[in-house]
């Protein structure tokens, strides 16, 4: 199994591939489209679009879907915006905190070169003190 330093590093590797070939200016959806073309060919699982119930005092509220969970371990946001918001964020501390993963990464195609940012769960540290 691979640590999340390397996976995210092979994520951000096939990322990069694609907003090589594409650049920037497409729709976020194609970008994802292409970043999974990428990772199938990479031979890196992942699941698109995959469905979390949200519920509150054992109530469904609705679901959240992420772009993409890669290992199921990491949870992968395609944005094309000027720049990451406090707003990007907080969503994937949402998705963090309902999946109970513990890292996302969000990948922004709309600006060159390609931009990227890791999110951990609130209370997760990489790398533990001993």
């Amino acid at each position: 199994m691979l640590s999340h330093q390397e996976l995210t590093g092979k994520v951000i590797a096939a990322a990069i591939a694609v907003h090589q070939e594409l650049r920037p200016g497409l729709d976020e959806k194609l970008y994802e489209r292409a970043l999974c073309i990428e990772l199938a060919e990479r031979g890196i699982f992942f699941e698109q679009q995959p469905r979390y119930e949200a519920t509150y005092k054992g109530r469904f509220l609705g679901h959240l879907i992420p772009d993409l969970v890669i290992e199921r371990t990491l949870i992968v946001d395609a944005k094309c915006v000027e720049s990451f918001l406090p707003l990007h964020d907080a969503q994937m501390i949402g998705y963090l905190n309902i999946t109970g993963l513990d890292i996302a990464l969000l990948l922004n195609f709309k600006v060159w070169p390609l931009g990227k940012r890791r999110i951990l769960r609130p209370g997760f540290q990489l790398h533990p003190s001993p």
